[in-house]
Formats: C-alpha cells, structure tokens, sequence
C-alpha cells in the first residue's frame, strides 16, 4: 500500500495532495455562496478536508502518509454532499490519485524484476 522512497511518482501523489489542499480551501465560499452551506459547516467540513490532505502530503515520504492519501480521496469526494460538483471535482482527483498509484507500483515491480 505504499510506493518505495525512490519511486518518482510518489512526488506526483505529494503534487495531488497539495493541488487538493488548494482547492478545498477555495470550496469554502463556493459552498458558502452558490450552494447556500453555511458558513460554520462549509468552514469546517472543507476546512478540516484542505487540513487533511496538508497534513497527508507531509507525511506522504512515511508509512501514516499513504493511507492518509487515500482517506483525503473519500473525504474529497464526500463533499459533493454538501456542493455536488466537488463529486466531480473529487472524482477527478481520486482518478489521478489512483491511475498515480497505480503507475507507481509498477514501477516498483519493475525496479525489482531489473535487480532480481
């Protein structure tokens, strides 16, 4: 469930994590103007989202990263809930966060078939 230190894609994974962090926090006044959240709700629930996927991508290089990584995807997809086109916004990255992960283990599998 995680991608060796050396992978390259893990900083592609650390890239989404931070491109999330950006777009949860300008959710907020969408939320709060186009889909009438208020402010409390919108403030905490895509707040406490941009502070997940921070605190994801800090830790993306050690083991609680991953897992992090994977929550901050449910969580992002779970606010489309509150303003449904962060289910398509959330759905896009969940998408590049999969098909990332996805190359990455591959990488991996082939780093280890060159050194066997």
């Amino acid at each position: 469930m995680r991608l060796s230190p050396k992978n390259p894609m893990g900083v592609v994974l650390l890239s989404v994590l931070v491109f999330e962090f950006i777009l949860f926090g300008l959710a907020v006044p969408v939320m709060i103007l186009i889909s009438d959240v208020r402010p409390l709700t919108a403030g905490l629930c895509a707040g406490g989202a941009a502070l997940l996927a921070l605190v994801s991508a800090g830790l993306v290089r050690r083991p609680a990263g991953y897992p992090l990584g994977w929550l901050t995807q449910v969580v992002g997809l779970a606010l489309g809930l509150l303003t449904p086109a962060m289910f398509v916004v959330g759905g896009l990255f969940l998408a590049l966060w999969v098909i990332t992960f996805v190359l990455g283990r591959r990488l991996d599998e082939q780093g280890r078939a060159r050194a066997a």
